[in-house]
């Protein structure tokens, strides 16, 4: 049977440090929610002494039904005071979560110089505090703060404070890289130090040196089976150990029991970042867009044979998948995986290789634009008649009592007719928009449903000054799909034009498959 390791996340408390990250109490209950679903033991909802928002969490939290285990976050007691009158536990009691995370100090010099009282006292402090706690019958996870850089000063007495919680209770005691700049060689030495303390042992680190993973790891090799993280290492500084990154390791390179379902990991992974309202890391090890995606065409002419000959695992295993990426470092392969992806003929790749070259040079990037290659695929594919042509255009810009304005008309052949019409709209781009569509709906009413969902914009090189090549990258929906489309000329207005018709052209196409595919 597979070892087991304990998960503890720290999110919802830890994580929530990071600057930019502010989650409600409903947002914290949602995530523990999908943590405990995903097989994580111990949730970490918050530090109910700190403020009313975790207080609540943990008022709410009483009437949830969890697999796994809530826990709550405080310090030892205060200096020179009894445990009985200390505000901070009799919270953290209240908070009546099974679990209970006290921290206190490891390291001689913090003891001395931020708590200013001596080292007996907090000793004293450590022992009775977990005592107090494990005597109103909670489990108690011990947070040894800042243990690592105590270790490397004054060996004996940081492990002498794990020695005082193990003597008040306390079933685990953690070991902190609180700075996070320790080695993953000191981790080792230190953890094997801790191994006679007479608990189970756990790590927590953070990624001040871009060690947190590693360390975590190097830490779980040395005989820890505890370990602390947050979900895509989201925390104060530079962030906490990526759970994201640690589970899969346990799992698959340390062949370890972590949680009951891996392959939802991208999923967790997107949904957190989704509710702390950041952009998911398309580059994020194995969950990321990114992660298994290939570029160079010798990489994709390979992956086709054996995918194990660029992937270091199968993306399946974490819910990820292979993405082939078209680009100018595109292969014939590239073209005939997304093309196999389509369902389509790859017959024409070597003219749609030429064509991306080409573009490319010109200005264009087909990266992050998948709707535009689908097109050059499609549009190479016998039988194929684009939905509309655009035989010529016009935008007007005006302000009028200092607002700015633009009016845009556009001729296109729809199904063989001709048709001319005229939009307004906020701005040039906004105006063709808004004509586009109106055209295009005479015929397709289809083309109500799409719409503009983003607009990017770059300048490829300012020393060509007002000359110089536009790129523009649109992304459009039909409010359940998006996709994306390029566009690239010395002209934005050009540029944004190529952008949006290949847009609707290909959400059109999209449109009228899924129909025959329901016929």
């Amino acid at each position: 049977m597979k070892p087991a390791v304990e998960i503890h996340d720290t999110t919802l408390r830890d994580g929530t440090q990071r600057e930019g990250i502010s989650l409600s109490v409903e947002d914290k209950l949602r995530i523990a929610q999908r943590l405990d679903a995903f097989g994580v033991h111990v949730i970490e909802a918050g530090f109910p002494g700190s403020n009313p928002k975790d207080a609540e969490v943990f008022r709410r939290a009483r009437d949830m039904t969890f697999r796994g285990a809530i826990a709550a976050f405080g310090a030892t007691r205060r200096a020179d005071v009894h445990v009985e009158s200390d505000e901070g536990l009799r919270a953290l009691v209240d908070a009546e979560t099974p679990v209970c995370v006290l921290f206190g100090k490891s390291s001689a010099k913090q003891v001395e110089v931020v708590l200013r009282t001596s080292l007996e006292e907090n000793l004293r402090m450590i022992e009775e505090s977990v005592a107090f706690v494990r005597a109103a019958g909670r489990r108690v996870i011990y947070d040894a703060e800042h243990f690592f850089d105590a270790f490397a000063r004054d060996p004996g007495y940081a492990l002498e404070t794990l020695r005082a919680a193990v003597r008040g209770g306390a079933d685990t005691v953690v070991l902190c890289d609180t700075n996070g700049g320790t080695m993953p060689w000191d981790v080792e030495r230190a953890v094997i130090a801790a191994s006679n303390v007479g608990a189970t042992l756990g790590i927590h680190t953070h990624n001040d040196a871009g060690m947190a993973v590693a360390n975590t790891l190097t830490a779980v090799r040395a005989g820890v089976r505890h370990v602390q993280g947050t979900i895509n290492g989201y925390g104060e500084r530079c962030g906490n150990a990526d759970l994201v990154a640690v589970i899969p390791a346990l799992e698959l390179k340390l062949g370890m029991r972590a949680v009951e379902r891996l392959a939802e990991i991208a999923e967790v992974s997107r949904y957190v970042a989704e509710i702390a309202n950041l952009a998911h890391d398309s580059q994020q090890p194995y969950v990321g867009r990114s992660a298994f995606a290939h570029k160079g065409g010798t990489h994709v002419a390979a992956v086709r044979l054996a995918p194990d000959t660029y992937q270091h695992v199968d993306p399946e295993l974490v819910g990820n998948a292979t993405r082939v990426v078209v680009s100018e470092l595109s292969g014939r392969a590239n073209v005939r995986s997304k093309a196999e992806e389509l369902g389509l003929s790859s017959e024409h790749d070597r003219e749609i290789v030429r064509e991306i070259k080409e573009r490319e040079a010109g200005g264009a990037s087909f990266e992050a634009a998948e709707g535009s290659v689908a097109l050059m695929l499609r549009r190479r594919t016998p039988g194929y008649r684009a939905p509309f042509r655009v035989h010529a255009f016009q935008v007007i810009t005006s302000a009028r009592d200092g607002v700015s304005a633009a009016e845009a008309t556009i001729k296109l052949e729809v199904d063989g007719a001709i048709v001319h019409t005229a939009a307004e709209g906020n701005g040039p781009v906004a105006a063709l928009d808004a004509a586009l569509r109106k055209a295009i709906a005479s015929a397709y009413p289809a083309a109500r449903a799409i719409h503009l969902a983003d607009y990017k914009v770059r300048i490829l090189d300012g020393r060509d000054g007002t000359a110089a090549v536009t790129r523009v990258l649109v992304d459009s929906t039909d409010g359940v799909r998006t996709w994306s489309t390029v566009g690239a000329a010395p002209s934005i207005v050009d540029a944004s034009l190529a952008a949006l018709v290949d847009g609707y052209e290909i959400g059109l196409v999209m449109m009228n498959e899924e129909k025959r595919e329901v016929a």
